[in-house]
Parts: C-alpha cells; sequence; structure tokens
C-alpha cells in the first residue's frame, strides 16, 4: 500500500522533532543497530541531502562502517491507534496512524569533525530552553568525552517517508479524530498533514518547531 510521503519540509520537520533513528548496518560484519539522535542537512530547496551525528568508538557499528559504509536510518514519529471510540460515523474501524521514514545512507566517519557534530545536535536540541547548555559548561571534561566518540555524515542516497496521518478519512471525520486525540504529537501532525482541508485551525500548524530531546554525546 502507497502512503503519503509529504514534502522535504514534513520530512526536514520530522527529523528535527524526532531525532533518534535507528542507524542499521547489515555488511560483512553482519547485522548490527544501534539508536542515535542524528540531525538533518537540507540544500537550497530544503531536501534533506545528509544526516550528522556521533556514535562511540566502542560501537562495534564503527569499525564496520570503515568497512562497509552502506547504513539506513530508521525514523520514528509520531504513532497510535485510533479507535473507533473517536469518530460518530457507524461501522468505522479502527487503524494505526504514524509517520516514519527511512533513508539509505552512505556513511563518511569523521574524526576531524566530532566537535562540530556534537555542537550542531546540542545547539538544536537546546535552542528552545530559556537558558540553553553549552559545551563549554562542560570544561575539561568535553575533551576527555570527544576521545570516545567519533562523528559522522551520512549521504542520503534514498528515502522511504510513510506519512498515514487521516488523509485517507473525509475531512470531517479527520476533523474529529484531531479533536479528540489525547496524543499531543500525533495529533499536532494529523494536523499538520489535513489543514488544507479542515483549515489552519486543525493542531499541526508548527509541529515541526516542538523540539523536546535530551541527547547525550557518548552513544
Amino acid at each position: 500500500m502507497d502512503f503519503p510521503s509529504g514534502s522535504p519540509e514534513d520530512l526536514a520537520d520530522l527529523i528535527r522533532a524526532y531525532p533518534l533513528a535507528w542507524l542499521v548496518t547489515c555488511g560483512v560484519e553482519g547485522f548490527d543497530a544501534t539508536p542515535l539522535p542524528l540531525i538533518a542537512e537540507t540544500d537550497e530547496t530544503g531536501e534533506v541531502v545528509a544526516l550528522i551525528g556521533h556514535c562511540s568508538r566502542r560501537n562495534a557499528q564503527t569499525a564496520a562502517l570503515r568497512k562497509d559504509p552502506a547504513a539506513f536510518a530508521l525514523f520514528m514519529g509520531p504513532q497510535g491507534y485510533i479507535s473507533p471510540a473517536l469518530v460518530s460515523k457507524e461501522r468505522w474501524v479502527p487503524t494505526w496512524n504514524f509517520a516514519v521514514a527511512i533513508l539509505a545512507l552512505e556513511v563518511e566517519l569523521d574524526d576531524d569533525g566530532t566537535e562540530n557534530a556534537v555542537r550542531r545536535l546540542t545547539e538544536q536540541v537546546e535552542a528552545d530552553r530559556p537558558e540553553p547548555w553549552t559545551m563549554e559548561q562542560a570544561g575539561e571534561r568535553i575533551g576527555m568525552l570527544m576521545q570516545r566518540i567519533v562523528g559522522f555524515r551520512a549521504r542520503v542516497l534514498a528515502k522511504d517517508v510513510r506519512l498515514k496521518l487521516g488523509q485517507e478519512e473525509d475531512a470531517a471525520t479527520a476533523a474529529e479524530i484531531i479533536a479528540r486525540l489525547a496524543d499531543g504529537g500525533l495529533a499536532e501532525w494529523m494536523g499538520r498533514m489535513n489543514r488544507d482541508r479542515i483549515g489552519p485551525g486543525a493542531r499541526g500548524h508548527s509541529a515541526g518547531n516542538q523540539v523536546s530531546v535530551s541527547a547525550g554525546i557518548d552513544g
């Protein structure tokens, strides 16, 4: 079944709002997967062209990627069960809504870019805080931590974005589900993907700017 893929902006905002992804490798070293916070790098048209991240030097995937740079990043955005209890239409059946993305990557480990990768992630996830934390606040400890990790830039080779967020419902049903959903994140994104049909008052007008993530630097 085909699902709407949205716009380049939708993908960039999805990664920004839900940056923790599974980095998956399956090369000569075998299958492995690590959850890592990643940030999207976009071109002048808004297309996501690369992902920036870092991982532990002791992670088996680090050695594997030096031999074979092929990998996938699996992003899970808002998702949830949609019960018939939310819908007044008779004989409506339950479904599951979600926003996910699979990106095929070519990963380039970058020892010299490690600090920059961590700094970019930190600045992004701290941006909405009243007093954003900076790496300088860690003092001498930051240098020791940098020795344990390595940054990378992963070029995006292909994308598979699937946004099943109520677009298949009629406008009245979509609006009803959004209004009754307790899950704010899922409601926001359903509103975002349906606002051309149900108006700008739907939740989700600025979902891409709502980021609340704490990220470590020794993953």
